[in-house]
């Protein structure tokens, strides 16, 4: 997406539909002459003005109320109108035209939010919360929105950034100056101040983790041989019928998705078809299909039957599993075991499950976020997108790599500056106009 000019656009920035309200947004420099056009005045600025709406023959298409910000005190910082008029589709066309008729062009997705980002008023990072604080489906989720939107995650962002600079000072200083001795009290306080950026580093992103946990979830995958109680599970897990039971090995022969939360952590549960060794052409498709969506699992959720224990066609599936992914053993039907204690041998965490009764379904969730590595924050996460982990972790790769370079003062000041550049981009002192066209696309449009 091209850097915007001055023009003026507008858009209907209300969801597409009939509603009660709907809502035509118009920024830019022309926006009094559209006012005038429109309402025959300018309304007072910050103040709710109650107008008719009229055509370029001063009939009336539509009453309401118009909102008017000046410049540069605004959403974009630029003149903008609000017009607030019927959910209707057809009065809000009209609406819209009457503003292409006077000069206004209709906005690309996310441009009004683009021209907020750069005419100062927010950061890329608070930016890109508002698309994630109107894709939020869970209350934790918008609340992390919220939480990036007021500048929680900038200003993390930027106090490491300050401190890197401030190191940066101390070491530029030492370079300018190579022919006098370094005092020791300099040496201990830039390895002290790296330690400290370091250590705020880290705490930053597992926070970012978590957030994007919420924005994201994680995709779980059910795995296990025909028969165990995969669907069943799934069922329990979702509180619907979602995927088909039956008594007959083999029924599931596609991969069903069931979205759940818990503690307002979105999760992907996905059932498989069970594998084992089959003829059936159809039913070789759908675990030819379960081993596909195995690896782009963030967790294999592997469902065993508590009465037989592990069996070897259950440890030949468990050889057959991605090593790089973690999973959870769930034992199944405990309600038919005479002595519910489970003994499990292996590193890989365990727990016992009825999936017809619901016995350990709660401590099955509860494992569930443990697993995937979800921890409650105090004062809670901040929404994170990949970028933004990306970003954090090369940033700990030069920090990393400073530690190791600490004695060259001029490989040290490099890493330095690439660490600072790594986090910059997060908050947008440093992107490319690809990256930004590639955001704000994403937007609605009228945001």
């Amino acid at each position: 997406m091209p850097r915007p000019n001055v023009d003026t656009i507008a858009a209907v920035a209300t969801a597409q539909g009939r509603g009660g309200v709907g809502v035509i947004r118009i920024s830019g420099r022309e926006v009094q002459i559209l006012a005038d056009g429109i309402l025959g005045r300018i309304p007072k600025p910050r103040h709710a003005t109650y107008a008719n709406f009229l055509d370029n023959k001063g009939d009336i298409l539509d009453k309401g109320i118009a909102l008017y910000f000046p410049a540069p005190h605004s959403y974009t910082g630029e003149e903008v109108l609000e017009l607030h008029g019927h959910g209707g589709s057809a009065v809000l066309q009209m609406l819209l035209q009457r503003c292409i008729e006077l000069g206004a062009r209709l906005a690309q997705p996310g441009e009004f939010t683009l021209r907020a980002f750069l005419n100062n008023k927010l950061d890329l990072a608070q930016a890109e919360s508002v698309a994630d604080l109107i894709d939020a489906h869970t209350i934790e989720a918008a609340r992390s929105a919220v939480r990036s939107l007021s500048g929680d995650f900038s200003a993390a962002i930027h106090a490491l950034v300050d401190g890197l600079i401030y190191l940066r000072m101390l070491v530029e200083a030492m370079l300018d100056f190579p022919d006098e001795e370094v005092d020791v009290v300099d040496l201990e306080r830039r390895d002290a101040l790296l330690k400290n950026i370091r250590i705020k580093l880290q705490r930053t992103l597992d926070t970012a983790k978590q957030g994007s946990l919420l924005r994201e979830g994680a995709h779980v995958v059910i795995a296990g041989q025909p028969n165990v109680g995969k669907s069943s599970l799934l069922n329990r897990l979702s509180g619907q019928d979602t995927a088909l039971v039956s008594d007959i090995p083999g029924t599931t022969r596609d991969v069903i998705c069931q979205t759940i939360q818990i503690r307002g952590v979105p999760l992907h549960i996905m059932d498989t078809a069970g594998l084992r060794e089959s003829e059936d052409t159809v039913e070789k498709l759908g675990m030819a299909r379960t081993r596909e969506t195995l690896h782009r699992a963030d967790l294999i959720l592997l469902l065993l039957d508590a009465c037989r224990g592990i069996t070897s066609q259950d440890e030949a599936i468990i050889a057959g599993l991605p090593m790089d992914i973690p999973r959870l053993l769930v034992f199944n039907k405990i309600d038919l075991m005479e002595d519910e204690t489970l003994l499990v041998e292996g590193s890989d965490p365990f727990v016992g499950v009825s999936a017809k009764t619901g016995a350990g379904i709660e401590d099955l969730r509860g494992k569930l976020l443990e697993v995937i590595g979800w921890r409650e924050q105090e004062g809670g996460a901040f929404v994170a997108r990949e970028r933004h982990l990306r970003a954090l972790a090369l940033a700990q790769s030069h920090l990393n790599q400073a530690l190791v370079v600490l004695t060259s003062a001029e490989l040290f000041a490099e890493e330095l500056r690439l660490g600072q550049r790594a986090l910059s981009e997060i908050t947008g002192e440093f992107t490319a106009d690809d990256l930004l066209g590639e955001i704000f696309n994403r937007f609605c449009i009228g945001k």
